[in-house]
């Protein structure tokens, strides 16, 4: 398990013993603890950047880490889009990342516009 973690909190004391679960991210196997964010068993194992921005081609990665900002989107057992910081991981979980997703809220137009 990686040393990335924050193990004995001021604040929230020693962190609880729990379940190891384990996924992939783009075929590399991450272990995690069961509970616990895509976003943070990512950046506890030392993973930065999730994808690429739409238009530069820019590295993104976790910016708020509370789903507001749409930054942390990666692929999750073939779906599309979804904010690694608000899905847990589930053991055996297929996550993918490093490309262009499309732009999550880009009005679609129509021919009534």
């Amino acid at each position: 398990m990686s040393t990335n973690r924050i193990l004995d909190h001021p604040v929230l004391g020693p962190l609880q013993d729990r379940k190891k679960v384990s996924f992939t991210f783009n075929n590399m196997v991450i272990e995690s603890f069961e509970g616990e964010t895509i976003a943070a068993a990512l950046l506890a194992n030392g993973i930065r950047t999730l994808r690429y921005h739409e238009e530069t081609g820019s590295p993104r990665g976790i910016y708020c880490n509370i789903g507001h900002c749409y930054e942390c989107r990666v692929s999750i057992d073939g779906e599309n889009g979804l904010r690694s910081c608000l899905t847990l991981v589930k053991e055996g979980c297929c996550v993918t990342g490093g490309e262009s997703l499309p732009t999550p809220l880009k009005k679609k137009v129509t021919e009534h516009d």
